[in-house]
């Protein structure tokens, strides 16, 4: 198959979440079973063209936003395992410090703008690079226009005839919801075309809700989560996904082993598996110091990486904190994001600088060094849709402290002394003593190291990898593909 990834983000290039991490690791092991796959993101600012050789193609190409023309380059570069990546170069649009906004977390004014320009680019940079793909898999809200735009403006144009499209939902919350009276002109999308079924919603234009209405395909990034967007959890979309609920699919993200590895890590002061894990008190102990703590073996460690927002259960964790003064635990933070939960958990840190320690500068070789030092994870997400941290820390044989929800239930089982099965610690209201309750239980059996000892082993044996999530993905685009073939008899036959 021919695979056409679109997405506002991409690892090593771009990341705010674990959107990247999907798109840099999954193509390649698509790649791996022998299918064509290439990723096309936006050119922003702060991706380094010299550091990775980005190279400029020679197309000069341009795409109407409303009636402005905007004119747009092509740069690539090939990612690890020999795909090929694309990048959409305009000043006007992604010349800029952030992402999707400023450092204080507000989006720019003009993104519904940017993505009508990037899906409207994407598009326009297939056809001049002859990659005529059969799935276009588009990510999130920021591409949500595409599935839309081959429906409607690009129905009759041949170049996509045989393409079928599967659009990915990773975070419902995040929607991309704009005033229709002047976002539908400046997309370009028929007055006709505005209606409940197809690109309204509640009064609005929202570009979710188009991915959803015009694609082939729905997925979202594991098994619970698609369950639970089609009820509370689905942000105003639920009933959208009710009626297609025979074409959602929920297959669950993996992470690559070869990087998220003990044993071979080149972030760690020592190496450990699961098989040997006596190095993983060295690595405690690194931590320790590095934190300013005091250098305990027996004290309960716990590390949280995310980013900081509310969804991830900071309310939760900052409560908690206080209430695990007087305990033998300490806790390392790592992450950026809203400024009001770093302002409040550093005022934390000022309190309890013997327990708490908080670096507000995302660091890749730090998280490693909390993946593979603390002994407990923590993270109580009001919703995840997959997660991937409770993923990695299991590789690590360190032990998740979670919610039940979403891919967190899929991933993390509740460790039981009657049978010594589980991989984690779960806890199934979303309440500050809830979230107490099960991290003292934890700590609890920690101090009974042969119990202890069970449940690390249990969370080395639990494997989430890619190459199982592949062969979900292949059998699901194959049903879009088989779709489009259908779809294309009928249309020669009338």
């Amino acid at each position: 198959m021919n695979i056409l990834m679109v997405a506002a983000e991409c690892v090593p290039f771009v990341k705010t979440g674990g959107l990247a991490d999907v798109i840099g690791t999954l193509p390649k092991y698509l790649k791996q079973n022998g299918h064509d796959v290439r990723i096309i993101i936006p050119k922003y600012r702060l991706i380094d063209g010299v550091k990775y050789d980005l190279q400029a193609l020679p197309y000069k190409l341009s795409v109407f936003v409303g009636k402005e023309q905007e004119n747009f380059r092509i740069k690539t570069c090939m990612l690890d395992g020999n795909i090929p990546v694309y990048f959409i170069d305009n000043s006007r649009y992604f010349n800029r410090l952030g992402i999707y906004g400023d450092d204080s977390g507000v989006g720019y004014g003009d993104n519904r703008e940017r993505f009508i320009f990037f899906s409207k680019a994407a598009i326009e940079a297939t056809k001049a690079l002859m990659f005529r793909p059969d799935i276009i898999h588009c990510h999130d809200w920021h591409t949500g226009l595409i599935p839309a735009y081959l429906k409607t403006t690009h129905l009759c144009d041949g170049f996509f005839w045989n393409t079928s499209t599967v659009y990915t939902i990773h975070n419902i919350a995040f929607q991309g919801s704009f005033d229709a009276a002047s976002t539908l002109p400046m997309a370009g999308f028929s007055w006709e075309d505005y209606k409940s079924d197809k690109l309204e919603f509640y009064n609005t234009f929202n570009y979710m809700k188009a991915g959803l209405a015009y694609t082939d395909i729905i997925s979202t990034v594991s098994p619970t989560y698609a369950k639970e967007i089609q009820g509370v959890a689905g942000k105003g979309m639920e009933v959208v996904l009710q009626v297609r609920k025979k074409d959602l699919y929920g297959i669950l993200n993996g992470i690559d082993y070869s990087y998220w590895n003990p044993m071979t890590d080149k972030n760690l002061v020592a190496n450990f598996s699961a098989n040997n894990y006596d190095n993983k008190k060295l690595c405690k102990k690194y931590l320790q110091e590095k934190c300013g703590f005091i250098q305990n073996e027996k004290t309960f460690m716990l590390g949280c990486v995310c980013r900081f927002d509310m969804q991830k259960g900071f309310d939760l964790i900052m409560d908690a904190i206080g209430k695990l003064s007087n305990f033998d635990i300490q806790i390392v933070v790592l992450g950026s994001g809203d400024r009001y939960i770093k302002d409040s958990i550093l005022y934390l840190q000022n309190l309890y600088p013997n327990k708490l320690k908080v670096y507000t500068n995302y660091d890749e070789k730090l998280s490693h060094q909390i993946y593979a030092g603390v002994d407990g994870f923590l993270m109580p997400s009001k919703f995840e849709p997959c997660g991937l941290s409770q993923i990695i820390a299991l590789s690590y044989g360190t032990v998740p402290i979670v919610n039940k929800t979403g891919g967190l239930a899929d991933t993390i089982h509740d460790f039981s002394e009657s049978n010594d099965k589980g991989n984690g610690f779960v806890f199934d209201l979303y309440k500050g003593e809830q979230f107490v309750d099960c991290i003292l239980r934890a700590y609890d059996i920690y101090n009974n190291k042969s119990l202890w000892n069970k449940v690390v082993q249990n969370s080395f044996l639990s494997q989430y990898s890619w190459i199982n999530s592949v062969k979900e993905y292949e059998k699901m685009y194959n049903v879009a593909i088989n779709r489009k073939i259908t779809d294309n008899i009928y249309y020669k036959n009338i």
